[in-house]
């Protein structure tokens, strides 16, 4: 039972590394073309070489002498049917080179073949095209089983085909000294080979996986600043259609108040088209939210969508992350002025992620932050004193939004370590000239 049961493992196990052997391990090679460019030269440099060594030959007896007084004499192949036999062995052997990438182990096999054939007073004929066709099939088979098969096996029938004689080392030894090491050499550098291109693959799935993930972040980050621009207008639009309406009933009875609500109909529709002039053009609007329920808040001239956070309520904000337990300054220069309320919008964003990070991942600090109002742009500054990390490090999803919604404005974000310790955030935003 044992023995039956033996017999039917050894069976198992040869049914296995036949399969194995018919089956790649790999795809197989694409040469480029400079590759295939390579392997003709050096197939046509080999064929004219070992062609040329073949005529020169021809017809020649060699006298070596192997010992003191004893020579030994070798006659190389004569006459025409001889020469013919050379050239031709010569010519198939080295014009296989050609395709040693892309059909490895079919190269070897017919080398090999050549090899055998020739006449070991010439082996210089076949010789070194059947070194080259080893290294190649160790290194660009992919059939791995098959080549670990047939390397060992084409050694072998070369190096025991000859009973020819050397001066130091017999014939038939020549090849195993040789080629036993460049076979494990070879397969080596294919292992090698086999993990670098892993490796360099993996890393390229992670870069386009990183970069799909940029990527999305991006779309997300302007789908949702779009929507608060679109809230943004929104706003100035039905406080115009409010103004309006109520100028309209009061016309007659107060000219005056009717004028100064007509220039707050005029200023909130240049506000409107200052935000419409930014964004059009770097954002695609989304559709959604965009029908017959946005026409109906318009027409309702007795609700006014809540606006969005401007810098009047920095204050407020700086007061909830003190309460945090934080220590947060606030400064203003400059001569504060009304600013678009997208700009305000972006410019309180950039205070709030920055604060929401240093509570996040620098507890224990202590904060300030900066505004300035210059003449031709507005300077938002949040620093740190560093301290001990609390969340672990974020997604950077915070930035790459602040990054685009300054981007509606032309305005830049910078970011860094600051080299006393802690962390800086500085947005710079262009203005127009007040």
């Amino acid at each position: 039972m044992d023995a039956r049961t033996t017999s039917e493992r050894l069976r198992e196990a040869a049914r296995r590394t036949v399969r194995d052997a018919r089956l790649p391990s790999g795809p197989a090679l694409r040469p480029t073309r400079r590759a295939w460019q390579f392997d003709v030269l050096v197939a046509l440099v080999l064929g004219i070489a070992t062609v040329y060594y073949g005529i020169d030959n021809a017809g020649n007896v060699v006298v070596r002498e192997i010992a003191p007084g004893v020579e030994i004499v070798i006659p190389r192949p004569a006459g025409p049917g001889g020469l013919a036999l050379m050239v031709t062995l010569a010519t198939v052997a080295s014009g296989a080179l050609a395709l040693r990438r892309r059909y490895p182990l079919a190269v070897l096999c017919v080398v090999t073949a050549a090899t055998l054939a020739t006449p070991q007073s010439v082996m210089r004929l076949t010789f070194y095209a059947f070194i080259i066709a080893v290294y190649s099939a160790a290194v660009y088979s992919p059939y791995r089983v098959a080549a670990l098969a047939a390397l060992p096996v084409s050694v072998v029938l070369v190096g025991t085909s000859g009973n020819a004689v050397t001066p130091i080392v017999p014939n038939e030894y020549i090849a195993l000294l040789i080629l036993v090491p460049m076979a494990v050499a070879a397969v080596g550098l294919r292992t090698w080979k086999l993990r670098t291109d892993e490796g360099r693959a993996r890393l390229s799935l992670l870069e386009r996986e990183q970069a799909e993930a940029l990527r999305r972040a991006v779309e997300h980050e302007r789908a949702r600043i779009a929507r608060e621009l679109h809230d943004v207008v929104t706003h100035n639009v039905s406080v115009m259609i409010i103004q309006a309406g109520a100028a309209r009933k009061i016309m007659k009875i107060s000219p005056e108040e009717a004028g100064e609500a007509l220039l707050a109909v005029e200023a909130g529709g240049r506000s409107a088209m200052a935000e419409l002039r930014h964004v059009m053009g770097l954002l695609t609007m989304a559709d959604e939210g965009e029908g017959t329920d946005e026409g109906a808040d318009l027409a309702d001239t007795t609700a006014v969508p809540a606006p969005q956070p401007g810098l009047d309520q920095l204050e407020a904000l700086v007061g909830r992350v003190r309460d945090t337990g934080l220590p947060v300054g606030l400064t203003v220069t400059g001569s504060p002025r009304p600013l678009p309320p997208g700009v305000e919008l972006a410019a309180y964003r950039v205070v709030q992620e920055a604060l929401t990070n240093t509570v996040k991942h620098a507890s224990g600090s202590a904060a300030a932050v900066t505004v300035e109002y210059g003449q031709e742009r507005l300077r938002v500054e949040v620093t740190d004193t560093g301290g001990h990390p609390g969340a672990g490090p974020g997604s950077g999803r915070g930035l790459i939004g602040l990054r685009e919604r300054l981007a509606v404005y032309e305005g830049i974000l910078n970011t860094g370590r600051r080299l006393t310790g802690g962390y800086r955030v500085e947005a710079l935003i262009p203005l127009e000239a007040p």
